[in-house]
């Protein structure tokens, strides 16, 4: 029975362009291949296609909608159909009837068809897999789309996976927010079903301990840190001269693109980073602008060049560039080239730490905060919405003032975090002979 291979999948909300989550699904992949080296692996995601090219691993949707191989910016004007619904909305008396009807008659009656018959596609994708495991990543939220959207995907796999007989792990995921009845109900649920949960946080363990999850759980860092970095990003680039400062800016409250919309808030943002921007390079420094982010942060990266070029005169300056990626590897090739490292989202701080690059982050959500509170640095992680050009020219010069300090304590706490995760592995993946999850086939299912 030890020699049946072992069957894995690995769920991922991604496929997006996010590498932050590209790179959690690697490291997952490298740490089980590492200690069961005949263990067959196959990935659940949002995008499978760009998944089994990235990854190199067969791959399966996890929803009816798969989310597209390039960024879509939607248009502020929209198409004819959708100006027209527009129009017959600002007469109530006939557009509220006439969206109930269609609500009710067709929309509805269709999607649970559909959804039936994606659910027994999904059974048959997963009916022969001993072990299920969410990879890390922020998936307990309901922020993008309600309950419909992450909790309920996340529980109708765990679900199946019970059914077919397979354990279940998450493996230090994000939680939060959590602002729906729903999406909390389909969330604790959710966990009640998992066989071993872990988070990547205390917040996030606390926050599910409010909803009701009581079960035994434990806190890791993000699976990014047990990310093999190859030593040519890790051993210095020997330049001397002008350091070089990379800037990432991200869609906050842009209506085209995020959850919450705001389209003040965001041009403001966007506006701040540029002055910001220009200071740097007022100050002596080149600029490379990037993102972790390929495909969601394309339109803040435009308004991002738009702003440096028609506020501050910078369109032809030869001290800024824009390094795009289309990798985990390309990315951190650019942002090894960098002396220091702006950034909004988690795993760009991650990156960062796993690089020992002093980082300065702008925190959008709790989760960042929270990381830069853990490593020793909220003298350098400004609020999103309190940022301006004095907070971060400021938090920046104490930045660079005390760049060794920051980058010894980088490195203790990235050591420190990869032991931690690779005893973590080691628990979840014995290798020695026979311990490892081997399917009971006695019943003679296939």
């Amino acid at each position: 029975m030890a020699k049946v291979p072992k069957k894995i999948g690995l769920l991922h909300h991604l496929g997006g362009g996010n590498l932050g989550d590209d790179a959690s699904l690697d490291a997952v992949i490298g740490n089980i291949k590492s200690r069961w080296p005949n263990a067959v692996l196959c990935a659940f995601t949002m995008n499978p296609g760009d998944t089994q090219a990235r990854h190199g691993i067969p791959a399966y949707q996890i929803r009816r909608e798969i989310w597209p191989s390039l960024p879509q910016t939607a248009e502020r004007g929209g198409s004819f159909f959708s100006r027209a619904k527009r129009a017959v909305k600002k007469y109530p008396l006939i557009s509220r009837p006439l969206e109930a009807i269609n609500k009710v008659a067709i929309r509805m009656p269709r999607a649970v068809a559909q959804e039936l018959m994606f659910l027994t596609k999904s059974f048959r994708a997963l009916r022969s897999t001993d072990l299920l495991i969410f990879t890390g990543g922020g998936q307990l939220l309901d922020a993008w789309g309600g309950p419909w959207k992450f909790p309920y995907t996340n529980f109708k796999w765990t679900l199946l996976a019970k059914i077919s007989r397979a354990k279940c792990y998450f493996i230090n995921v994000g939680a939060g927010p959590l602002s729906h009845r729903l999406g909390r109900w389909f969330v604790k649920r959710t966990l009640a079903l998992a066989d071993y949960a872990s988070f990547r946080d205390e917040e996030s363990r606390a926050l599910v301990r409010q909803i009701g999850y009581r079960a035994e759980s434990q806190v890791h860092a993000d699976n990014v840190y047990s990310l093999e970095i190859p030593s040519v990003f890790t051993n210095g680039n020997g330049r001397r001269g002008e350091s070089v400062v990379g800037i990432s800016p991200m869609p906050y409250c842009d209506p085209r693109a995020y959850w919450q919309r705001n389209q003040n808030i965001y041009d403001n943002f966007i506006h701040t980073v540029a002055s910001f921007g220009s200071w740097i390079v007022e100050h002596e420094h080149r600029l490379t602008i990037f993102t972790t982010d390929i495909w969601f942060d394309e339109g803040a990266i435009r308004d991002f060049k738009m702003a440096l070029e028609r506020d501050f005169g910078l369109a032809n300056s030869p001290r800024i560039r824009h390094e795009p990626v289309t990798g985990i590897e390309e990315l951190l090739s650019v942002m090894a080239s960098m002396d220091y490292i702006v950034t909004c989202r988690f795993h760009g701080v991650v990156f960062a730490h796993l690089l020992n690059k002093p980082v300065l982050a702008i925190s959008h959500h709790p989760k960042v905060s929270k990381l830069m509170s853990d490593l020793g640095l909220s003298r350098y992680c400004v609020d999103i919405l309190k940022c301006d050009l004095n907070v971060l020219s400021e938090a920046f010069t104490s930045l660079v003032k005390n760049s060794e300090e920051v980058k010894n304590r980088m490195a203790e706490k990235a050591t420190s975090y990869r032991k931690d995760l690779s005893i973590q592995f080691d628990q979840l993946f014995p290798q020695q002979a026979g311990n490892g999850l081997v399917r009971r086939r006695a019943s003679g299912r296939s």
